[in-house]
């Protein structure tokens, strides 16, 4: 399992927490962390003991984002790391959050901004602490938005508010992000932790393989029509009716009984 100081994991009940720790530099992103979470991700994903993830970070902030002054540090050094690091790092980072056959959780412990924040779109559920914001902060640097923003954030809260969000580079805070549908709940920051847990573990004690088919169902219908929408349904149903899980829900249904999921 992946560790280091500044990536912490941890495993409870089925489910991986990673939390994100560079606390003194609001847990921005430098290519050592990138590198590490995408490991950590990546193994969590082919781990069948991992039922489920939560992303959170330490200190007072989420993840700020790109680490800024080794981006310029290494770019003033001639090195073109930073000019591939979107390809290299972002992308895979988002398409396994996205890919992931289990639930993924951003808990928002704080400021979210830029390819952080992104991170917290790509997952499945967003639990906010109310001191958490949201800041799509690409165009104060001269930039566009990367890390699947611009694919994630207008499929949250629509193209419209997608756009003004990016445009105008505003800060969404916490009361504001349950509004728009950015988050789906907001917690005090002292009871943040024990909810996204206790979020996880419920899911980590689920079908896991039925949750896989339902987020791959939902991708497939955000982009297709009706009949193919239909069709990815209908395949899903099929495999998910010949597994454990299936079996031991009808027959903890007709014992009257509450079923035991294997995530098999």
């Amino acid at each position: 399992m992946t560790t280091s100081d500044v990536l912490l994991t941890a495993d409870a009940d089925g489910v991986r927490t990673f939390t994100l720790n560079r606390p003194q530099a609001y847990n921005s992103l430098t290519v050592e962390l990138k590198e590490l979470l995408l490991a950590g991700l990546t193994e969590a994903a082919a781990d069948d003991s991992v039922r489920a993830v939560v992303l959170t970070g330490s200190g007072k902030a989420f993840c700020a984002g790109q680490d800024l002054k080794e981006h310029v540090g290494l770019l003033q050094a001639g090195d073109p790391a930073p000019l591939h690091t979107v390809k290299e790092h972002y992308n895979p980072i988002v398409k396994t959050i996205v890919g992931m056959p289990k639930p993924v959780i951003a808990a928002v412990n704080g400021p979210a901004a830029g390819a952080g924040a992104a991170f917290a779109y790509a997952s499945d559920l967003r639990i906010a602490a109310t001191s958490a914001n949201f800041l799509m902060a690409f165009a104060n640097v001269g930039l566009g938005p990367d890390s699947g923003a611009s694919w994630t954030l207008q499929r949250l809260i629509g193209l419209g508010r997608a756009a003004e969000l990016m445009l105008l580079a505003r800060t969404v805070d916490a009361a504001e992000a349950l509004t728009l549908g950015l988050v789906g709940e907001v917690v005090p920051d002292e009871e943040l932790a024990a909810r996204a847990q206790k979020v996880a573990a419920k899911l980590a004690a689920g079908p896991t393989v039925a949750y896989a088919k339902i987020k791959n169902v939902l991708s497939v219908a955000a982009e297709s029509s009706l009949e193919e929408a239909l069709a990815a349904e209908d395949d899903a149903q099929a495999a998910l009716g010949a597994t454990a899980d299936h079996t031991e829900a009808v027959e903890a249904f007709v014992g009257k009984r509450k079923p035991t999921f294997q995530g098999k």
